[in-house]
């Protein structure tokens, strides 16, 4: 298939060849009244072809490369980077390939743009997506097909009460699965490191909406597009696109394999020749910089364990501009490339959405971008691809701060070389806007979370947006340092960043109340957030709750010595109220406890649920049990008199007791707080 789609390209070639020779040069004879003749046939000859001239770069290597220094360093002093890679590429040419800082630190080793290995993170994925369109192309896979369809039986989807998941609902990062990774998505120990297979079988997310709906990242979808892959092509997912795509571009320092020693239920490792220019991840951390041990994604393969160099990088992002062809080697069709160019979910209009698989960005100028971001736990990288200025631009930090330089870099590059005129630093607000501000102000869940257990309760604590106005009329997602200022547009739900090109588009309702919005990148959905999920009423009823507990062991103490007699309900009321008061209390102490240690990321990655949080969820769990028994022996709290018995005042305060902590109780379980096996 691949050999017909490039013959056909060939002969529109040739075909196109006799308007190019027309030029007023060859059109004119070079000598009037005679014509050369093909020898031979005597047929009019044809003038020799010209190359035509390459279009001049906007990128004049010497400016780019200063311009580009100046940033990064400037970033590594202030946001405390150890090492960086950058690739650019312009009109099929590397205009700068460079590295900064350290690799390694113990023994130190230079950043090497053509032989130091960066872990890419996600950007993994889009080399899973290129392998996946060739077995389309190969008629190996159809994109609407039901992926149980290639599937081994042990790896199939259940319905769980939805319909089919498509191929091509992977691509879209719409398959409706609900998003996990604590605890099993990366490794620390090469004894941890599980098989790809028995990793998708043990780790299968919940389905928690209909496949197709909208776009919110699924790592599981992409394991389940190089499970195809293998399936398909009979062989680990590794070799498939060592063989398919890695090999043929001569791209030796790129690899999905990591290094470890060898195991009959693990792909072949990393080839010794390139393991040892692996470069440390860092975590900026006490003022210093910490060297972290490798984090191990071989069970995620196809989400996300590629190393590569920048040079590699910069010939990957040459053949994305050349719609799959690097130096005569064709990877994939031009109608694939358009794939790659062309959203498969409807969304609304300025809103980003995803191409077959790669993230479509909208810069300054208004020129569309196409490529993936890519993070571990240390490592942090962006690439993309402009086709429109045939530019690419490719980021990456082996430091655990270093997200935002590559966001900002290809914006900065366009906007020094590429526009006329200067995109404005700060877009004024509108005090207008004010006026139906309150319909988008509120608080928003993502759509890119875990459902249920102790997972979704730590990703609802800092997971939630709100959504605010300021008086200067600006509409504001975020709080604190992270907060973001977005400027209304004449498109009602339709907000431009302050500071960038960035869009945001919200969904409304019939009476134009926005019931969810789109993130700028378009890799998740923020819906309203339900009563129950509402962050301020979680840290209510967890004062109040404080309280009264506080409260009951207080008065417990204060009655010590003194002559009471309480009927024998009012003993066991007691009874119940100081345990499950004490039990609150201590559930508290846990989790707070845990919370000190909640920036250990390590820690939360490869021993979730770590630390005293599953006693902390234990301890809640009986004492909400504790609180139900409370409120069943509040009716013959009351009944019956006797002397000394329980004061009016004492009655009431118990009463009141047992409804506040039920209701933290509820709050508790709609967030997964109270169920540690989970």
């Amino acid at each position: 298939m691949l050999r017909l789609i490039s013959l056909a390209c060939l002969a529109a070639g040739l075909a196109l060849q006799p308007a190019l020779a027309q030029t007023p040069e060859t059109e004119a004879p070079q000598d009037a009244g005679a014509q050369e003749t093909a020898p031979e046939t005597g047929a009019p000859a044809e003038p020799p072809l010209e190359e035509p001239a390459a279009a001049p770069s906007r990128l004049p290597a010497d400016q780019l490369e200063a311009f580009v220094d100046g940033l990064v360093r400037d970033a590594m002093e202030a946001e405390h980077y150890a090492g960086v890679h950058v690739a650019v590429v312009e009109g099929g040419e590397t205009r700068l390939l460079k590295g900064y800082g350290a690799a390694s630190l113990e023994p130190y080793r230079e950043v090497d743009p053509q032989r130091s290995l960066f872990r890419i993170g996600s950007l993994s994925k889009t080399f899973t997506w290129i392998a996946l369109m060739q077995a389309v192309e190969d008629g190996l896979v159809d994109l609407e097909a039901p992926v149980n369809d290639y599937l081994p039986e042990d790896l199939q989807v259940p319905d769980e009460g939805y319909g089919p998941i498509r191929v091509i609902d992977l691509m879209s990062h719409a398959p409706g699965f609900e998003d996990s990774a604590l605890g099993h998505l990366f490794a620390g120990r090469e004894d941890d490191i599980m098989s790809p297979e028995a990793y998708e079988a043990a780790h299968r997310p919940d389905r928690v909406r209909e496949p197709g709906q909208f776009s919110t990242y699924s790592n599981y979808g992409v394991l389940l597009a190089g499970r195809i892959i293998a399936e398909v092509y009979g062989a680990d997912f590794p070799t498939v696109i060592d063989e398919q795509i890695f090999d043929p571009l001569g791209l030796t320092r790129t690899t999905f394999r990591e290094p470890y020693a060898p195991r009959d239920d693990l792909p072949a490792p990393m080839d010794e020749d390139i393991a040892g220019d692996a470069a440390t991840g860092f975590e900026w951390k006490g003022g210093v910089f910490q060297p972290r041990k490798y984090e191990y994604a071989t069970q995620v393969a196809a989400a996300g364990s590629v190393s590569a160099s920048a040079a590699d990088m910069a010939a990957y992002m040459k053949l994305l501009l050349n719609d799959g062809e690097l130096d005569g080697v064709r990877i994939y069709s031009p109608d694939t490339a358009e794939a790659f160019r062309t959203p498969i979910i409807d969304t609304p209009d300025t809103a980003n959405g995803w191409a077959h698989g790669f993230i479509v960005s909208t810069f300054p100028g208004g020129y569309e971008g196409y490529g993936h971001g890519g993070a571990t736990m240390w490592f942090r990288t962006y690439l993309v691809v402009v086709p429109e200025l045939d530019l690419g631009v490719y980021v990456s930090v082996n430091t655990n701060t270093g997200r935002s330089l590559g966001l900002r870099l290809p914006s900065l590059i366009i906007e020094r070389f590429y526009l006329d005129e200067d995109t404005p630093a700060w877009r004024p607000g509108d005090e207008a806007f004010l006026e139906t501000a309150d319909l988008y102000t509120g608080q928003y869940t993502p759509t890119r979370r875990a459902y249920s257990g102790l997972e979704k309760f730590v990703m609802l604590m800092n997971g939630v947006q709100t959504v605010s106005a300021s008086s200067e009329g600006y509409l504001v997602v975020g709080s604190g340092p992270g907060s973001h200022a977005w400027v209304p547009t004449d498109q009602p739900g339709r907000f431009l960043s302050a500071n960038s090109a960035e869009v945001l588009t919200f969904e409304t309702d019939e009476s134009g109340k926005a019931v969810a919005f789109i993130g700028p990148l378009g890799t998740l959905m923020y819906q309203r957030a339900p009563f129950l999920l509402k962050p301020g009423l979680l840290t209510v009823f967890f004062a109040l709750t404080m309280i009264a507990a506080a409260a009951t062991l207080i008065g417990a103490l204060t009655r010590l010595g003194r002559p009471v007699a309480p009927t024998p309900c009012q003993r066991w009321a007691s009874i119940a109220s100081l345990a499950t008061a004490g039990l609150w209390v201590l559930a508290a102490v846990m989790f707070l406890l845990w919370a000190q240690g909640a920036s250990d990321s390590e820690g939360l990655m490869y021993d979730w649920p770590n630390g005293p949080l599953p006693l902390a969820s234990t301890l809640a769990l009986l004492a909400s049990i504790g609180a139900v028994v409370m409120a069943g022996l509040t009716v013959c709290v009351w009944s019956g008199r006797s002397a000394g018995g329980w004061s009016l005042w004492r009655k009431l305060r118990y009463s009141v007791t047992p409804p506040v902590y039920l209701i933290f109780a509820i709050v508790l379980i709609a967030r997964g707080g109270l169920f540690p096996w989970a």
